[in-house]
């Protein structure tokens, strides 16, 4: 992690890639990976201090479309740090710029260039919140002794996490149920791996390229949890299988070893607690009807 500043520079390195840069600028290009997209500008009328997000990753195409975003002093925005927007602002102002690798944002390359379209008022709900309080973690990380500015930076990097994933929830398109397209990726995922025993929370964000605290907030809105879900859709399944080869077909222990319970024990507690009967009773039950 390195930090650095345009007045005095301080700097401190650690393997992630993460850099806090803060002091007194002038118009021009924001620090990047690669040369300046001209298309993409950002334009400010007024000194004070911005706060800029660069987000570090894998080469990819800029997004074609020619942008012009206005700010205002301690807004915060978001930009690709491999082709950085171009700076329209005062002859001088003061900024905060965060580098940061875009999967310790559980960024994409396609979110990156998302919220980079969208920047966070510093009058909106986040920004009040979140602008002043990393301000002052960037300026106190810069002056602090190593182990300290390194934590402080890490705390820095978790609320620019929670930012970017509050970000694209709240401009990602909705399908007709009202359920994010993210979500319904994330539901086809379970059902496909379903039978899989280490199927959880960790796997499935992984796969998504999102941090597991967004994915337990997309459940969340569903009225459950990720593990709950996967539980659910695992005993109906056992159920259907149990009702469908009745006595003469797989044992219990193998209906549930095929759906993803390790342990049949397991199975029979939580089927119970489910459906009010053992996995025994309800096909025999089922068998009689």
């Amino acid at each position: 992690m390195s930090i650095t500043s345009t007045i005095g520079p301080r700097v401190r390195r650690t393997p992630p890639g993460v850099e806090i840069v803060t002091g007194e600028r002038g118009p021009g290009p924001l620090p990047g990976e690669r040369s300046p997209y001209p298309a993409h500008r950002l334009r400010a009328t007024e000194g004070g201090e911005y706060l800029f997000v660069g987000v570090r990753g894998a080469p990819a195409p800029p997004d074609p479309g020619p942008l012009t975003l206005p700010l205002a002093p301690g807004d915060l925005c978001f930009y690709d740090a491999r082709h950085p927007a171009e700076l329209d602002f005062p002859e001088r102002f003061r900024a905060t710029v965060f580098l940061v690798p875009g999967e310790l944002l559980a960024l994409t390359p396609a979110d990156a260039r998302r919220i980079a379209r969208t920047p966070v008022a510093r009058s909106s709900r986040l920004g009040t919140l979140l602008s002043p309080l990393l301000s002052d973690l960037a300026r106190t990380a810069s002056a602090a002794r190593p182990h300290v500015g390194d934590m402080l930076a890490w705390n820095a990097v978790n609320l620019l996490a929670t930012l970017a994933a509050e970000q694209l929830e709240a401009h990602a398109p909705r399908t007709p149920d009202g359920r994010a397209p993210v979500l319904v990726r994330i539901l086809e995922y379970v059902e496909l791996h379903l039978t899989e025993p280490d199927l959880s929370p960790e796997t499935i964000a992984r796969a998504h390229h999102i941090s597991v605290r967004y994915l337990h907030r997309l459940f969340q809105d569903e009225g459950t949890t990720v593990g709950r879900w996967i539980l659910r859709r695992r005993l109906e399944e056992c159920r259907r299988d149990l009702v469908r080869h009745g006595r003469g077909g797989r044992t219990i222990a193998a209906v549930a070893g095929r759906w993803g319970f390790t342990s049949a024990t397991h199975f029979s507690r939580v089927f119970r607690t489910a459906y009010g009967m053992s996995p025994r009773e309800w096909r025999d039950a089922a068998g009689r009807g």
